[in-house]
């Protein structure tokens, strides 16, 4: 029988037999146990443990265990209630005012009036042993005895609670400060990187700026400028790092340059491109000439862009050949790539990283002019190389050809040939009767120019005897060193019908300068031939 049973059976329902759950027989009105058996009314089969054990013989004259702690109950106590004095119970007021109020986390105090009657009720109906009962109030007491330690120590733990994430709260703060503070010292070391160094200049060619190690003996001796960081090239220079970045940036496809690009056509046919650097570039090139450049001696046999040579210093050693043989390097300027060029700088004692700036500052790709998006772009088409209109372009070219210069000069001086070379231009010449091995010479100068990096342009080799006219580099050397006939008369017949005809009218090509080229021609001459070049110079300051 339930506890909700119970009440009902007390306020009004009906009152139903019950019977021992062991012997089944029934239970007298108010019996604690059955009559037969001894069973506690109310209790499971088999008798619970924490029941009073029995034994089997004498157990119906053991003596009752009565609870001794249980605050107002009493085993003679424990018998059904009439229904008024359970409805005298319920009327009083105080013993059920705070029935819905008590501590889902206590255990009610057995003196109070509502809490005997909850006991007797329980115990009356074989619930629970009066034993369990004692038990669990004297837990409730012990937890009541020990409720204000437990709110001492449940509030120190709110407080430890507290305190830790307060603690946590803190560090989390102050590594959001620590964080933020290393973010504003890298972008402060980016700026001031950024401001005093350079550490990418576009893909493909910033490997080397990591590398500051430079060959300060060799430098010295040589007499360069000590230089290893791009903050030395700066201050060297005078331009700030970001000119200096802005000047040596490669990229693809850039929409602004530091060239203008423009065609004149060749000698030979087809169209020459050449590339003119802007001031600032010019000025950082400039710079590179006349500091590093010029300090480093040309091979011997290079006549071409070297202080105190020319064509004719280059024409004379061949005068009077009994075989003359010149050759053409192919593409000579664009076969002097970007890495040949950082090569060269290297090789002198500069640190990669100054060789990386200084072969970008004297190199640039071929370009074509594209527009994507209503913009233009200057894509490139090739690799980077020396530019046609660079001032660092001719040193660095007879810097670089100083290897095949020694080589081509001792094949020469072996097989009894004189060597020369302006530009791209190489002469042979041989003044014995003797075997000239031409075809073993050409042979040799071919593989020797692909071992160099350079390309023999066979279609310009010509093989020249005494019985022609013999040209280096557009002088005639068969018996002296001279302008060709053809020249000097053009000159001369344009000279003198601008006596009686005017300058003007003596324009028969349609020349856009046509006053200074021919100022450049009679230059030419009087280099050449002084003799003659002086007397057209007269006529021609007579006209102006």
């Amino acid at each position: 029988m339930g506890l909700f049973d119970f009440f009902k059976q007390m306020f009004g329902g009906r009152s139903v037999q019950e019977k021992c759950v062991r012997c089944r027989q029934p239970l007298r009105m108010g019996a604690l146990f059955c009559g037969n058996c001894k069973h506690p009314r109310g209790a499971p089969y088999p008798i619970p443990l924490a029941q009073t054990k029995r034994s089997d013989q004498g157990a119906a004259n053991a003596p009752r265990v009565r609870p001794q702690n249980l605050v107002g109950l009493d085993a003679d106590k424990f018998k059904p209630m009439t229904t008024s004095e359970a409805m005298a119970t319920i009327d009083n007021e105080d013993s059920f005012k705070s029935a819905y109020l008590d501590s889902l986390n206590a255990i009610p105090d057995a003196s109070l009036p509502r809490i005997q009657v909850i006991d007797r009720t329980m115990v009356g109906l074989g619930l629970i042993a009066p034993e369990e009962l004692v038990h669990i109030h004297d837990v409730g007491k012990a937890m009541g005895e020990l409720r204000g330690d437990w709110s001492s120590i449940h509030a120190r733990g709110q407080q430890a609670v507290q305190l830790s994430r307060e603690e946590r709260a803190a560090r989390k703060q102050q590594k959001i400060e620590e964080a933020a503070r290393r973010r504003q010292a890298r972008a402060e070391a980016i700026a001031r990187r950024k401001a005093t160094d350079i550490v990418f200049l576009g893909r493909g060619v910033s490997r080397g700026l990591a590398d500051r190690r430079a060959n300060v003996e060799a430098l010295k001796r040589a007499g360069l400028p000590v230089l290893a960081a791009p903050s030395d090239v700066s201050v060297a220079m005078n331009i700030s790092i970001p000119r200096l970045k802005f000047l040596a940036f490669h990229s693809d496809a850039p929409e602004r340059v530091h060239y203008v690009s423009f065609s004149v056509p060749k000698k030979s046919g087809g169209m020459r491109l050449l590339s003119a650097p802007h001031q600032s570039m010019d000025e950082a090139q400039r710079w590179i000439l006349d500091n590093v450049l010029c300090k480093i001696p040309t091979h011997s046999a290079a006549h071409g862009f070297v202080t105190g040579c020319s064509t004719v210093t280059n024409a004379e050693p061949h005068v009077g050949a009994r075989t003359l043989v010149n050759v053409d390097l192919k593409d000579f300027f664009p076969s002097i790539t970007f890495p040949r060029v950082m090569g060269l700088f290297q090789s002198l004692g500069y640190s990669p990283a100054v060789a990386t700036i200084f072969a970008l500052l004297c190199t640039e790709a071929p370009r074509r002019v594209m527009k994507y998006a209503g913009r233009v772009f200057h894509a490139a088409t090739g690799p980077r190389s020396l530019p046609q209109g660079a001032c660092t372009s001719p040193a660095i070219s007879n810097l670089v050809a100083r290897g095949i210069d020694r080589r081509l000069e001792g094949i020469a001086r072996r097989l009894d040939w004189t060597y020369t070379r302006y530009a791209d231009d190489l002469s042979f010449s041989r003044k014995d009767a003797g075997e000239p091995h031409v075809g073993y010479l050409l042979a040799r100068i071919r593989h020797i120019a692909q071992d160099e990096g350079f390309e023999v342009n066979e279609k310009k080799t010509r093989v020249q005897r005494p019985n022609q006219r013999q040209t280096v580099t557009g002088l005639v050397v068969n018996d002296k060193v001279n302008v060709s006939r053809k020249d000097i008369r053009r000159i001369r017949a344009i000279l003198h019908r601008a006596k009686h005809e005017g300058l003007a009218r003596q324009n028969r090509e349609d020349h856009p300068y046509f006053e200074s080229w021919l100022r450049g021609m009679i230059a030419y001459i009087s280099m050449v031939n002084p003799t003659v070049g002086q007397s057209m110079r007269t006529q021609f300051d007579a006209l102006a």
